[in-house]
C-alpha cells in the first residue's frame, strides 16, 4: 500500500461494487477511428449524448497514409473509418484533430506533446498502447469498444483494481543503449506474461536519468509484458516537458498544479505486490528473433539453443523460428535485412530521429534497404526540419514521410512484403503484424539506423 498507483486510483474511485468491480472516474478519453464506431453507434441506439464531451479527444491515425495526405485515403475501409470518425465527432460535439491538419499524428504521441496527458490523471483509449501516457505520471490503459461507449456515456468505467509492481533499473546505461533496449531487456526477463494482472511503476537511477521521450517509450511497451499499464512518478523533467504545452495549466494554475503533482510519488513505506531489480550494466543494444516482443537477445548474443528451452515451450519456439527463417543457436548480427522502419507511438518522437540521424550522418543508405521514416506527429516533423535533421537524412538518402501509425500494424498501405525482414522501432513483432508474412525484428532507433546504412543487423556501437 501507499504506492503512487494507490494514490491515483483511490482518488478516482466513485464507488466499489460489493464483490465486484470499482467504478472509476476517467479524466481523459482518447478515440481513434478503428475502435470508436461501434461505441458511437451504441450511444446513438440508446439516444445518449457524451456526458462530458470536453474530456474526449479524437484523432484518426491507424489508417492515415504517410504520403499524399492531401488526397483521399486509398483503402476504402480505412477511408470509411476516417470519414465515420469525422461525422461522429461533429454529431456528438467532440474535439477532433483531423487528418490534413497540423494537430494530427498518432494519438499517443500528440496527447503528451499537447499537454492533454497530465500527472495524476486517469486516461483511457480503445488501444492497448495507451500505457504510453503513464510516462507523465498518469494511470493510463487500453480498453475495449464497449468500455469506450461506457466512458463516453458516463465518464466512468468499471474495472477490477490491478495488483502493483515496481521495476527498478539502477546504474548507468552503457554506450549505445537507450530506452527501447531497456524495455526489450525487461520483457525478455519477465516474458510477455510476466506482468499480467499488474500495473507497473518504473523507478531507479536509469528512469530518473531518462528523458521524457525515453520514458514514453518504456511505458508504451508495458503492455507487451502483459501489464495493465506502466507509469513513472512525475518529477522536474516531467514538469519541464509539460510547461507551456497547449492544454497544460497556465499562470497561477500551473504553479498550483505543480505543487500538487510533487506529492505524486510512492511513499518510503510503500508495499508492492511484486518487485524486480535490474542492473543497467547488463543491458546492451537489443533485437528480437521471434514472434513476440519477449523473444529478444543482446545484439552480440545468439538465438537460444533448443536444449535451453523448456519442453512445453519447444513447439512454439520452433514454430516462431520457422516463421522468421532463423535457426536456434544462430548469430543474427550480420544477417541481411530488407526494410527499416523508424516511427510508431514507440519511437516516432524527435529524440528518436536525433538518434537515427546521429548514426547515418556522413553515410549513405544501403542499396538493399527500403526505409520508412515516419514522424509521430506534425510537431515532430516541424522539429526535424527546424533542427536540420531533414538535411542530414536527405544527404544520407532517406525520405521523411508524413505522420501516422504507418508500418507499425500495416492498416494503411505501408506493408512489409511477405518473407522480407524489417528492422522496426515499433512495439510488436507478431506474425503478419507489419504485413502478411512479414518478418519483424524489433530494435531501437540506433540499431535501426545501423541496419539502414549497412543493409544488415549491425551493432550501433561500432558506428558511434
Amino acid at each position: 500500500m501507499n504506492t503512487l498507483f494507490d494514490k491515483i486510483w483511490n482518488s478516482h474511485v466513485v464507488q466499489v461494487v460489493e464483490d465486484g468491480p470499482t467504478q472509476l472516474y476517467i479524466d481523459r478519453l482518447y478515440c481513434h477511428e478503428v475502435t470508436s464506431p461501434q461505441a458511437f453507434e451504441g450511444l446513438r441506439n440508446r439516444s445518449l449524448k457524451c456526458f462530458r464531451p470536453e474530456n474526449i479527444f479524437c484523432m484518426p491515425d491507424h489508417n492515415v497514409q504517410t504520403h499524399d495526405q492531401d488526397k483521399p485515403v486509398e483503402d476504402a475501409i480505412g477511408r470509411k473509418q476516417i470519414d465515420t470518425l469525422d461525422a461522429n465527432c461533429k454529431e456528438f460535439g467532440l474535439t477532433e484533430f483531423k487528418m490534413n491538419t497540423r494537430d494530427n499524428g498518432i494519438i499517443h504521441v500528440v496527447g503528451p506533446e499537447k499537454g492533454l496527458s497530465l500527472p495524476g490523471m486517469t486516461i483511457v483509449c480503445g488501444d492497448s498502447h495507451t500505457s504510453t501516457h503513464g510516462a507523465v505520471g498518469a494511470i493510463a490503459f487500453g480498453i475495449g469498444t464497449s468500455e469506450v461507449e461506457m466512458v463516453m456515456a458516463s465518464q466512468c468505467i468499471l474495472q477490477q483494481k490491478p495488483k502493483s509492481m515496481r521495476i527498478s533499473i539502477n546504474g548507468k546505461l552503457p554506450k549505445g543503449v537507450v530506452a527501447k533496449d531497456v524495455a526489450l531487456y525487461i520483457m525478455a526477463k519477465l516474458t510477455t506474461s510476466g506482468a499480467t494482472g499488474y500495473f507497473v511503476e518504473y523507478a531507479g537511477e536509469v528512469i530518473k536519468d531518462m528523458s521524457m521521450e525515453g520514458r514514453l517509450t518504456i511505458c508504451n511497451l508495458s503492455i507487451e509484458m502483459g501489464a495493465r499499464g506502466g507509469f513513472i512518478a512525475p518529477d522536474e523533467k516531467t514538469f519541464e516537458y509539460l510547461k507551456g504545452r497547449e492544454y497544460a495549466p497556465k499562470g497561477k494554475e500551473w504553479d498550483v498544479a505543480v505543487e500538487k503533482w510533487k506529492d505524486l510519488k510512492s511513499g518510503e513505506d510503500a508495499v508492492f505486490d511484486k518487485e524486480y531489480f535490474f542492473d543497467a550494466a547488463d543491458i546492451e543494444p537489443r533485437i528480437t528473433y521471434g514472434t513476440n516482443p519477449g523473444m529478444g537477445i543482446g545484439i552480440t548474443e545468439r538465438v537460444p539453443s533448443l536444449d535451453k528451452i523448456p519442453n512445453e515451450e519447444k513447439q512454439g519456439f520452433m514454430k516462431s523460428l520457422d516463421y522468421m527463417g532463423f535457426k536456434d543457436g544462430e548469430k543474427l548480427e550480420g544477417h541481411q535485412v530488407d526494410y527499416v522502419f523508424l516511427g510508431a507511438c514507440t519511437n516516432g518522437r524527435i529524440e528518436d530521429f536525433r538518434a537515427f540521424a546521429s548514426i547515418v550522418k556522413g553515410h549513405k543508405k544501403a542499396q538493399n534497404i527500403t526505409a520508412w521514416l515516419v514522424p509521430g506527429s506534425w510537431l515532430v516533423d516541424k522539429q526535424i526540419r527546424e533542427e536540420g535533421l531533414d538535411k542530414i537524412l536527405s544527404d544520407a538518402g532517406f525520405v521523411i514521410r508524413q505522420p501516422g501509425c504507418s508500418a507499425c500494424l500495416a492498416m494503411n498501405d505501408d506493408k512489409i512484403p511477405s518473407g522480407k525482414y524489417s528492422v522496426s522501432t515499433s512495439n510488436r513483432n507478431f506474425e503478419g503484424r507489419q504485413g502478411p508474412g512479414a518478418r519483424t525484428i524489433l530494435a531501437s532507433p540506433l540499431v535501426a539506423a545501423a541496419a539502414a546504412i549497412t543493409g544488415k543487423i549491425t551493432d550501433p556501437r561500432t558506428l558511434l
